[in-house]
């Protein structure tokens, strides 16, 4: 159904002859409305090609894998993922939950890939199995099968000399001898609760921890855990799905509750014995391992149960009790990252941390000490999606090169630094332009990669020398009249940026999108898209149609104002701003939309009375907390699969904020969207996933009865056999997407 509000945008703007509303069923047709969008860009270990996933033209959740020439500058296809395998079928239940986690379970053909460290292969996992592409045989016959069973390989990785390929398989750990293809069996007694070297799920889901198993670097050694899931307590989901109802048992560990028991061990290939790390017995979480250059040490990131500290200890290649080197603390929490670098030839650790209030690079010594700082001032270093914001070190010269957002908050540039410069001299922008900046680094970093985009400008892939000059395009992508989105160019709506003060003073950062077809004096509805949750950022100066950023654009052209805003407790913006929300969810994150919505209403173009508000996940919940604590701001609200009760939700993320149910019972009360659900006044759908494995079902089914007893009427759409990215999926992401703008239309 399309509203007349809808109906009569689209007439008034009749007159632009050029001009196409934006469907949503082009948004998940081909080709991607971005353009050619590459993803994982990385260098092959000798810096002359560099290799990527990229989207078929006829399947954009489906990806082959290319690589690029450097010095002939040439594109060429290595893996055509349709060819290998037509059929991909069903994934195993593993593979399911690891690609959940990683947030890639919509995506289909090569989704991950490794360059073999020599330069000479890649390994590409396909439909379960591992295939190699030998880079020196014709392109013919280059692809070589490694493995061929009915169960699914995963995490599959090279070992750093690349003797081994290694994989996960049935919960235990295999290796190939890539020369000979003998397999050999390296863990035993994986099954049922056990498992060995697979990331526990609140590693994967949680801590940014995706593998269980490091090699060490000679081929010698494996450093590998050990899962226990018995002491997890276990609930019954059921996966209602279009043809039946499965029950599933699955290990939750709800906060507050027991973890899984994780042990480190260190197995030899040469004896094919295993000696266990001692980490000490308490409640803990083994939050990262990584081998020291040399070998003969393990250095092994041991988190607190309550996160709020981090201790970092060399072990042994032995195995047996290590050495406390040096220690993260903090009165909150102590933040997880993948910035730890070993400057072998200067036996020194670079390392990131928050300690002054901003996150930035630090060195330390072997032996723990702390020999200075590499950059500093009232900005941070920022991760890139690899959950690393150095992009490349060049030890020969003492430079570092990081993503940071040193200008603004809401860019995001590449920067170099001198390793030992301290905060004496400012680091070099090396990227320029007001938008956002991906970069990966050759590991020689001699060159770079960049993907900007900014609200006029799809994203663009470039080939740039270590000084920032460009060398060549590996994407220009112009948007020209050939371009996938010029049918819908005349309507697109760039974003306009700026910043409201919270209650104390602190500016936070918005993008406003005006409707396509926009006539001052007119009064549109609007539509408040919220997260609102710690450790995620909304407001980027980047493409803004396209991909997971599909929403504001989508709202617009089909006529409503789309507003967004940062909240305290968003990530990018300092400790002080991350921690607001300590303690208590749907707090100041509420206080701070909802003084964005007063902002909001008192603009000359939008009509007060008509503002929606849609979030999904934590976002979902902030769409419930700001109905249920400020009943008649918003006349609508989608929530979708959207946490209720955080007593319900999994121990490293919420333990992280709340600390657990019997520490802080006010803060989880005052957290519960319960607590406020009779006051729900407004129009509300709830759409969630009926095999949600992440943000439970039950959140859901505990809100229905709440809502019913206050005598609220609400519509629910659950998808049976869904989980949490629902709308990733072009079945479930059409039809969410109609029902939502339906919804809207119909509210507003």
């Amino acid at each position: 159904m399309r509203s007349l509000v809808v109906v009569l945008t689209a007439a008034l703007c009749a007159a632009d002859a050029g001009a196409r509303d934006l469907t949503v069923e082009r948004l998940y047709d081909a080709p991607d409305l971005r353009g050619p969008a590459l993803r994982l860009t990385r260098f092959s270990p000798d810096g002359k090609l560099v290799s990527y996933l990229r989207a078929r033209d006829d399947a954009p959740m489906v990806s082959d894998l290319w690589a690029y020439d450097v010095a002939r500058g040439e594109h060429r296809l290595l893996v055509d993922a349709r060819s290998l395998v037509p059929e991909e079928g069903a994934l195993s239940a593993e593979e399911e939950a690891r690609r959940e986690r990683q947030r890639t379970a919509a995506l289909r053909g090569v989704v991950e890939y490794e360059w073999a460290p020599d330069s000479r292969a890649l390994l590409a996992p396909l439909a379960g199995d591992l295939y190699v592409y030998d880079l020196a045989r014709p392109a013919a016959d280059a692809v070589r099968r490694l493995t061929d069973t009915a169960a699914y390989e995963t995490d599959a990785k090279y070992s750093p000399r690349g003797r081994y390929v290694s994989f996960v398989r049935d919960q235990d750990l295999y290796a190939i001898e890539v020369a000979t293809g003998a397999e050999r069996r390296l863990t035993a007694g994986g099954g049922g609760t056990i498992s060995h070297g697979v990331a526990e799920f609140i590693a994967q889901e949680e801590m940014g921890r995706t593998t269980g198993y490091w090699w060490s670097p000679d081929d010698r050694r494996l450093a590998y855990l050990r899962v226990d899931e018995s002491p997890v307590a276990e609930l019954e989901r059921f996966e209602i799905a279009a043809d039946g109802i499965a029950v599933v048992r699955q290990r939750y560990p709800a906060t507050g509750e027991a973890n899984a028991r994780v042990t480190l061990a260190v197995l030899s290939l040469d004896s094919g014995g295993a000696a266990p790390v001692d980490l000490g017995s308490e409640d803990q979480y083994l939050a990262r391992v990584d081998w020291f250059p040399e070998g003969d040490r393990l250095l092994v990131q041991r988190q607190s149960r309550d996160q709020k500290r981090l201790d970092l200890i060399a072990v042994p290649a032995s195995g047996g009790a290590g050495q406390l080197l040096f220690t993260e603390s903090s009165p909150t929490w102590v933040e997880l990252h993948d910035d730890l670098y070993f400057l072998r030839a200067r036996r020194e650790i670079l390392w990131a941390s928050e300690r002054s209030g901003h996150r930035h690079l630090y060195r330390y010594g072997y032996d723990g000490a702390l020999k200075g700082a590499v950059t500093a001032g009232d900005w941070d270093i920022v991760a890139e999606d690899n959950g690393r914001a150095v992009a490349g070190i060049d030890r020969r010269r003492g430079k570092v090169y990081f993503t940071a957002n040193r200008k603004t908050p809401i860019e995001r540039q590449l920067f170099v630094a001198d390793l030992d410069s301290g905060d004496a001299r400012e680091p070099v922008a090396l990227t320029s332009g007001d938008g956002w900046s991906e970069v990966t680094m050759s590991p020689d970093a001699r060159r770079f990669v960049r993907t900007y985009s900014d609200p006029s400008q799809p994203p663009q892939v470039s080939l740039h020398d270590a000084g920032g000059r460009r060398l060549a395009w590996l994407v220009e992508n112009r948007l020209d009249a050939d371009h996938p989105y010029a049918p819908y160019l005349d309507r697109h709506v760039p974003p306009v940026f700026g910043t409201i003060p919270a209650a104390d003073g602190t500016p936070l950062h918005y993008q406003l999108f005006k409707p396509a077809g926009f006539e001052p004096g007119r009064r549109y509805p609007a539509v408040l898209i919220v997260y609102g949750g710690p450790g995620v950022q909304s407001v980027k100066r980047r493409w803004s149609a396209g991909g997971s950023r599909q929403t504001a654009q989508l709202l617009a052209q089909h006529g409503y104002v789309v507003f967004q805003l940062d909240n305290r407790g968003a990530t990018g913006r300092g400790r002080v701003f991350a921690e607001a929300l300590y303690r208590r969810f749907g707090g100041v994150e509420v206080e701070d939309q909802l003084r964005g919505v007063a902002w909001l209403k008192s603009q000359p173009f939008v009509d007060p009375a008509r503002i929606g508000v849609f979030g999904w996940s934590y976002g979902g919940y902030m769409t419930l907390m700001l109905l249920g604590q400020s009943p008649g701001t918003f006349k609508a609200g989608v929530a979708g699969a959207p946490v209720t009760d955080f007593r319900l939700y999994d121990t490293h993320y919420t333990e992280r904020y709340l600390d657990t149910p019997a520490q802080n019972p006010e803060g989880y009360r005052l957290s519960n969207v319960l607590t406020y659900a009779g006051a729900i006044r407004d129009r509300l759908l709830i759409i969630h996933g009926m095999a949600d494995d992440n943000v439970l079902f039950t959140n859901t089914t505990l809100l229905i009865p709440a809502l019913v007893a206050s005598g609220q009427p609400f519509e629910l759409v659950p998808y049976p056999g869904s989980k949490h990215a629902a709308l990733n999926f072009r079945d479930t992401g059409i039809h969410g997407w109609k029902t939502i703008l339906d919804f809207f239309d119909r509210s507003l």
